[in-house]
């Protein structure tokens, strides 16, 4: 389950923004879920203000006077490891800043409107809140080739406890061709960095691959773009009727649930409004739902890094439905959240490190491997 405001103790958070109306909305919201909260107006005065007070976690605007978001993000990093939310306008060239954000540590983002701010802290609160929250618990990032070689260092973890968790059914994927199935990843905190890992090992004709990556509305599409630069399969944010082929992968928009229909022509995107699930849209639980009464047994289930339970229930359907399930091991993730609640749920089969997941997807799709 997600933390409740009383299960921190006190999360001590600085607001790095040059508007003050932002400044003191935040603080007033943040403290009014029992965080500690003070605020800069620009990077400078936080500078000094970090050199008396220790936050948590930095909540920074990516555009102020002085010195921008991004140039005091490099900065932190370089200094320590205090996570990061980005909170800021997301929109044209912004978009193109977030991205270089989270490439540069940032661990979240909050798109934040730049009209009816007020409205905004009243109504996306829990988003906010989630983000900060999710950050505090995060390991350090530590970049793709370091990730990898944690997760490969994990594989000689000892056999107890989560990090060496297996189970092993009788069933057997024989009489299934892998060309046929389909593969449903869900990631939150830390998954974007997961995520490009995972595809960019991906083969030309990897399996179909559908994605829920708990990301801020009208980002989506950049991120695809991202995760498509280099790699062997086409990546795109995806549209209703978007056909479900061999070779491609399509991210769920922002803001919006992504489901698999049939149809006359085979498996097909349904991009969707509705309720948040899970307290996501979109979220890991439909797309997991969704697969799972679509495609039973040729279904492949994977959980990453990410705070929270979305994905839990979604995969446990999955799971009874005769799909191999996979959750990444707690020593690469950035936040060890979705898939442990997953596995403490009985819903995975395998518990893989990063490096190996690519592996563990297209070896699972194997006819006639025994699921573990």
């Amino acid at each position: 389950m997600n933390a409740s405001p009383a299960d921190d103790p006190r999360l001590r958070v600085l607001v790095v923004d040059d508007s003050a109306v932002v400044r003191q909305l935040m603080s007033a919201c943040l403290e009014g879920v029992g965080m500690e909260v003070q605020s800069a107006a620009d990077p400078i005065f936080a500078m000094q203000k970090l050199q008396r007070w220790s936050p948590d976690v930095i909540v920074l605007d990516l555009e102020m006077p002085r010195m921008d978001g991004l140039t005091f993000l490099r900065l932190l990093r370089s200094e320590g490891a205090i996570p990061v939310v980005i909170c800021s306008g997301i929109a044209g060239s912004r978009t193109v800043t977030a991205m270089r954000a989270l490439e540069e540590g940032a661990v979240e983002i909050v798109a934040r409107p730049r009209v009816a701010v007020r409205e905004f802290f009243q109504d996306s609160l829990t988003l906010l809140t989630d983000a900060i929250r999710g950050a505090a618990q995060a390991r350090p990032r530590r970049g793709l080739r370091r990730i990898a070689a944690a997760s490969s260092a994990g594989e000689t973890a000892a056999d107890g406890g989560l990090a060496g968790h297996r189970i092993r059914r009788a069933a057997s994927a024989a009489g299934h061709r892998a060309d046929a199935r389909l593969v449903a990843v869900g990631a939150s905190t830390g998954g974007t960095e997961a995520l490009h890992h995972l595809i960019a090992a991906m083969p030309p004709d990897a399996p179909a691959m559908v994605v829920v990556q708990h990301m801020p509305e009208g980002f989506t599409a950049a991120f695809a773009a991202r995760l498509g630069d280099g790699a062997r399969v086409r990546v795109k944010e995806a549209q209703s009727g978007d056909p479900i082929r061999r070779g491609s992968v399509l991210i769920a928009p922002g803001g919006r649930h992504l489901t698999v229909r049939n149809s006359a022509q085979g498996p097909v995107a349904e991009v969707t409004d509705g309720p948040l699930v899970s307290r996501h849209r979109p979220s890991v639980d439909v797309l997991f739902r969704s697969v799972a009464a679509i495609a039973g047994r040729r279904g492949v289930g994977v959980l990453l890094t990410g705070m929270g339970d979305d994905g839990r229930d979604g995969m446990l359907a999955l799971r009874a439905a005769g799909a191999h399930t996979l959750a990444q091991d707690e020593a690469s993730c950035v936040v060890f959240g979705m898939p442990k609640a997953a596995i403490e749920a009985g819903a995975v089969d395998e518990v893989v490190p990063l490096a190996r997941m690519t592996d563990a997807i297209l070896g699972g799709l194997a006819p006639g491997r025994p699921r573990r």
